[in-house]
């Protein structure tokens, strides 16, 4: 089901058409020209939503515990992020316990941005091993010289 579209100005002028409209499809996505795009939910909508991701979450730590599980979601990894194949089995593990964390931080703290932080920043890490020219520049060792002060990011 696609999700419909009204400018943020067909909001202002025609609130009470788009309320009509979010109870009808669940969501509405809202265009503005001055700023980040918005949604408008319904509260039952965003309910279960959030438990959605709370089943997913308790799903996820399950398999993980367990021999079974865990081997079952290592196979089913590189169907999910192909990239993977880059990465070692020390990796692999590693990004599977840092998705989890993250996926519960969704769940738990309503803190989403931890799941899509530790997606780009394995994947890039798969795009540097992918390419044995970049992994060998970039763990050659230093001179011997101090560089100095590493800045916070």
């Amino acid at each position: 089901m696609s999700t419909p579209v009204v400018s943020f100005s067909e909001l202002s002028k025609n609130s009470k058409q788009v309320a009509e409209t979010v109870e009808r499809a669940q969501r509405v996505h809202v265009t503005r020209r001055d700023g980040e795009d918005l949604y408008l939910t319904t509260e039952h909508h965003d309910r279960q939503r959030e438990e959605t991701a709370d089943v997913t979450t308790r799903l996820f730590t399950a398999l993980i515990s367990s021999d079974e599980g865990a081997r079952a979601v290592l196979l089913a990894l590189p169907q999910v992020f192909p990239w993977v194949r880059h990465l070692s089995a020390a990796e692999i593990r590693e990004f599977v316990v840092d998705l989890v964390n993250a996926i519960r931080d969704a769940a738990e703290l309503d803190v989403h941005s931890n799941v899509h932080r530790v997606i780009v920043e394995w994947r890039a890490t798969a795009r540097i091993l992918a390419d044995p020219e970049l992994t060998a520049r970039l763990t050659t060792p230093l001179a011997d010289e101090d560089h100095g002060e590493v800045p916070a990011p």
